[in-house]
This record gives C-alpha cells, structure tokens and sequence, in this order.
C-alpha cells in the first residue's frame, strides 16, 4: 500500500534560527517564571503584615535607675530618639552601614539574588553551623518594620516581597533613612541618633569616622560586638568596616589610617556601668510594684554606687587570688540597719554569667548558721560564760565532727562559737530543740526553708547571700528586724510619684532583746578578735562576725557588721563541687575586709549599739545538765529576762545611714 494512502510523507520541520530559538526559550522561562511568580505571591502574600502603620513607632518604656545619691547606675528598656535627617549627617555615616551589610545596596531591586544564591550554598554544605541570610538592607528594614527574628522560608519570603514593595514605594535614600533611624545598637538604643548619643554622649551628625564604623559593625551582632561588653571585637569589626570603605572609595586610605590613630571614647556611664546584678534585681520587681510601664520611669535605689564599686572590687580579686583553691565564684551583699542594700555583687564577672548568686542560688550556710543556735540558748537562758565540753556527741545516728577532727575539753560557749565548735553547736541546738532554732532564725529573716535535722545546727540550711545579711542585721543594729530592699521610690520621668518605700511604712519590731543581744554580739566580737575570722578584722572598727565553711568544701562564708552595717560573703562553684579546703576564715573573710576597708570610712560607721552587758562568772550549763540532752525546758527559774520571741513593744532607731 502506498504510503500517499495516509497522507503521504510528512513534510521535514522548519529549522529556527538561533535568534528564533533564543526568542522561544526566552518567552517560555518568561511564562514559566510568570507562573512561579504569580504561585509565589498567591502563596506567601496571603497573610502579609499590615503595612499602613509603617511610622508607628511602638517601644517598651525606658526605666533609669538611680543610686542613692542621684548617680545613673543603669538604663534599661528601650531608647529612642527623633528619626535624624540622613542629608544632616557626614556622608560617611551612611556609606559605613552600605559598605558593611549591602555593598550592591544602589543597584539591586530589594533582593541580590547572588547573595541569596551564595547563602543557600553555604547554608546547605555547613550544616549546623550559623546561617546565612544573605539579607539586603532593603530585608532587613522589611523584617524590623512588619516581620518575627522567626527562621524560615515562609519569613524569607514575605521579608523578600516586602522588600520589593518598599522599593516600589520609597527611594533609596529613603530606606536607608528608614534603616539607620529604626534598627537596633543594643543597650537599648534604636536607631543611629539614640545609638550616637547612648554610646558616644553625641548627635550622630558629629560621628566621627571611626565611630561610624564601629555602629555599623555592630549590626552583625548588637551584643557580641557591642564596645562595652566586647571592645576588642568591636574594634577588629570596625577594621572590616573601614577596610570595606575604602575598597567602596567611601573613605580615602588616609582618612582610614587617621580613624586607626583616634581611640574611640566610649560613653563613661555605659564603659564603668556598674551594678547589673543588682539592676536584675530591683528590674524584677518594678512590675509588681506599678504595674506594666506605659511611660519612661525613674527608679531611686538603695544602692550607694562608690560603695557598690569597692565590693565589685574585693569580690574580682577574691577570686583572682584564689583560684588556685579552686574559688571560681563569689557573691557579696551588705545593707544597712534599716534593711536598704547598700552593695550588692550577684558573681565575679556579669559579662561572663549574668546568673545571680545573691539571691538566686541557695548554699549551705555552714558554720555562719550557728549564731541562732547560740541566740536560741542565750534566749533560754544561758551566757557566753557557760562552761562546756568538747567531746565526741552522737545524736541518733549522727556523730557530728569538729573542722580538726580533734577535740580541746572543757571551753566557754564564748570560745566555742569564736573557735567554730561543731560538737558544742550539735549538743546545744538538740538541748534547745532544732525547731526553736528554726523560728529564731525566721525570726530575724532566714526566709528559705529550714530542715529541722540535727544537723542543721552545723549549717546544713540552704540560704542565699541576702538572707544571710538580712538575718545578721539586727545584731548590727540594736536588736531590729531589717529586712532587705532594693526600691526606695519609682517615679515617671515628668515627676509623678507611682511608689514610695517610706508610705505607710510599719514600725520594725524588735527581734532580740537584753541581754541576748549584748551577749551575742560579744561572742561574735570574739570570732574577729580571737576566733576563726581573724582575717576578717579592720583596725579601728567595732567588727563582728561569723565564718562558715561546710564539710565538704563546697561553701565557704563570712558574714560580718559594725554598727548598723553587715555584708555577707559567700565563695564556691556553680557546679557545686568541693574547693580545695578553702575555709570561711580565708577568702571570704578577706573579700569582707578589702570591701569593708573601703566602705567603712564613707559610711563613718559606729560602734555596734547595745552596748555590753555584764557576763555572770563561768558556771558550767546548769540547762544541759538538767535536760541531759533532750527536751527544751519550758521555764529556766535562773534565766535572764524573758526570750526575745515576745521583746517589749517598742520602735527601731533611724539610722544614720
């Protein structure tokens, strides 16, 4: 059959000319890539941001706080400035910011799909590494305007169609504007103009060069290149920033080479800040006390800022000095007699661990616990002239050992609390009862929970730093409870007072009476004078105190006082293992003295009040006796005057300071 019975043969197909076949593939990747787009749209622009609030400006309030005389201790929340013109600053301002995050910047639509394309690529063979964005400053506006830090394709893709809108809707210099005025510097700075004058005390239309560079450099990174916390790489970052400059010719090699010659002057106030720990504590509670802040705020503290610098010093080398013995933190908290924290260091080095060990973490008090135990007994009855035994004591199944493992005979409670006696602290707090111990120490403002096994009496309590100081207080102030705070009153920037410390302040009760309080405070003397906190003494002052170092190593104290002042130290490790036999008599007690040597003269201290009540001639424990070592006796027909659990009524004395 032939083959003309089917139409015959087909005809050859026309070749195209190369022109043709360009103009065919042109059009279908056209039609395709209109597809793509228009898919692309429909599914990421469905649920874009609204953009119509494109000027708002929606900002946590800023919160100053303030030491005790006026001084700026720390700004906290967020600062902003009125957007500066970009035509005010030197050109070189904004060409740092183009030559460090978006070189292409004048050339590209919003997006550089070279650099997208060069992020994926690094993205996908470093796997677990950081991530590349390969962001515009076109992007990145996008994303600090309407989008979530959110990492993910959907985010990237709303950020790269916003992107091109806004380069549909506002010229180049008018992002830029944008940017520079709205991205964020850290410590709580947004945009070029509150970032010139929180870092630089200085508009940005007089940055300098160097300065420039060094703003822009931080955009990687707010806080890892910030030049306080991190100043040495902030300025290598600052050297990326002005060799990036030179390469765009924005700067001249010269003018590189003089920024290199000028040190930047970091602000004072942010260079020397002081006091975080302590801002963490008091930012904790400004919530609860006003409510969420809808305006700037004033914070006036308690804190006394030349004293606050001296207790970050002794703490620093505390723990320099010591750490060889296995110191590798410390924490120290003083206040006054009527409660006001005066110092306050959370650990040796806020930049390194922002976690705060004077009020977070909780310790075995060790030894420093024994003064409510020898309280306790004072309050029964007993005197520091008490004759005592030192001798092997088992309770049960405890048998408590003494820091030499020896055993020194018949002794004073006097000496027995100056030398840290285990074994007479064991037999008296089982003579007086744990749980009578136990409501002493609430008494004077141990608020932690206190286990009631016998060896709580060696210090077996968890407490923190300003418990300890708290407690201690009313030995340092004539008997009165003290509790510690932060806030003396919160005010909003125009002057309206929202909290004040001092309204409706209740009189403090009396928690020790006489003579417990003169006895105790001699005793404790003793522990300065003649006993294991030697270390601890400053010539010239009346100082009183305790040491405590647990059986195993892992924490070390000195709590001491003069009058109406007392600081608790506490030394250790955060992963809670043993020091190498560092004792509360050695680094804690000297920290307390570099800090206290400095502190004293401003405070113009005085004698410790209660003066010194006369101490009956030794006799041995006429109490212990009769128990035998078991219940607490409900009246002592030899006892001094009645327990300070029911202290007459009366007020507490304003301090002086």
């Amino acid at each position: 059959m032939a083959n003309g019975a089917f139409g015959g043969n087909k005809p050859a197909k026309t070749q195209r000319t190369p022109l043709q076949a360009l103009l065919y593939w042109v059009t279908v990747l056209g039609v395709w890539g209109l597809i793509f787009v228009v898919t692309f749209f429909a599914v990421f622009a469905r649920d874009l941001p609204d953009t119509s609030k494109l000027y708002d400006v929606t900002r946590q309030p800023s919160i100053n706080y303030l030491d005790r005389s006026g001084a700026l201790l720390a700004v906290r929340g967020s600062q902003y400035a009125p957007p500066v013109d970009i035509d005010a600053l030197p050109e070189y301002v904004p060409a740092a910011f183009v030559a460090i995050e978006d070189r292409q910047f004048y050339h590209h639509f919003g997006f550089n799909p070279w650099g997208i394309a060069r992020s994926l690529i690094w993205n996908i063979t470093h796997d677990g590494g950081p991530q590349r964005g390969g962001s515009t400053i076109t992007q990145q506006l996008a994303r600090n305007l309407f989008l979530s830090p959110a990492q993910n394709y959907k985010r990237k893709a709303q950020e790269l169609i916003l992107a091109v809108w806004l380069e549909l809707k506002f010229s180049k210099k008018q992002i830029l504007a944008l940017y520079m005025n709205r991205v964020y510097f850290g410590a709580g700075a947004y945009g070029i103009e509150a970032a010139s004058q929180r870092y630089f005390n200085k508009p940005a239309k007089d940055l300098t060069i160097g300065e420039a560079a060094l703003l822009a450099g931080m955009m990687k990174g707010p806080a890892r290149y910030s030049p306080v916390s991190a100043s040495e790489r902030a300025a290598r970052r600052a050297t990326v920033v002005l060799d990036e400059m030179v390469r765009l010719k924005a700067i001249t090699p010269e003018q590189r080479d003089e920024a290199f010659k000028t040190p930047v002057q970091v602000s004072a106030t942010l260079a020397n800040q002081r006091a975080q720990y302590f801002t963490d504590y008091v930012d904790a509670q400004v919530r609860s006390l006003v409510g969420e802040p809808t305006e700037d705020l004033v914070v006036e503290t308690t804190l006394d800022l030349p004293i606050q610098v001296a207790a970050e010093r002794a703490v620093q080398l505390g723990v320099e000095g010591h750490i060889k013995q296995g110191v590798q933190q410390a924490a120290l908290v003083a206040i006054d007699g009527e409660g006001r924290i005066r110092a306050y260091v959370g650990g040796e080095d806020y930049g390194q661990s922002q976690f705060d060990r004077a009020t977070s973490a909780r310790r075995q008090a060790g030894s420093a616990f024994k003064p409510f135990v020898y309280l306790t007994a004072m309050d029964q009855g007993r005197n520091p002239s008490v004759m005592v035994v030192d001798e092997p004591v088992k309770i049960g199944n405890w048998e408590p050992r003494n820091y030499t493992n020896t055993f020194l005979g018949p002794m004073t409670l006097q000496t027995a609390l100056a030398q840290s006696i285990n074994t007479v602290a064991a037999r008296l707090a089982n003579e007086v009862g744990t749980s009578n111990v136990a409501a002493t120490a609430r008494r004077l403002g141990i608020t932690s929970k206190i286990q009631l096994d016998p060896s709580m009496a060696l210090g077996a309590v968890e407490v923190s730093p300003l418990e300890m100081a708290q407690a201690y207080a009313p030995f340092a102030n004539g008997g009165f409870l003290a509790k510690g705070y932060g806030i003396e009153r919160i005010r909003t920037a125009s002057g309206k007072v929202l909290y004040d410390h001092s309204v409706d302040r209740q009189p403090r009760p009396s928690v020790i009476g006489s003579p417990s309080l003169q006895y105790m405070n001699q005793m404790m003397r003793q522990v300065v004078n003649g006993g294991t906190g030697g270390r601890a003494k400053v010539a010239g002052y009346d100082i009183a105190g305790k040491t405590g170092t647990t059986s195993d190593y892992k924490d070390a104290w000195f709590v001491g006082y003069t009058g109406g002042f007392v600081a608790a130290v506490w030394t250790g490790k955060d992963d809670n293992t043993a020091m190498k036999r560092v004792s509360g008599g050695g680094p804690p007690a000297e920290i307390w003295k570099v800090f206290m040597s400095s502190a004293l003269p401003r405070l113009k201290a005085t004698p410790i009040p209660g003066g010194v009540a006369e101490v009956p001639a030794p006799v041995e424990d006429p109490i212990g006796d009769i128990l035998g070592g078991g219940e607490t006796p409900t009246a002592d027909p030899g006892a001094a005057p009645p327990p300070a659990g029911t202290p007459p009524a009366q007020t507490s004395p304003e301090l002086p300071y």
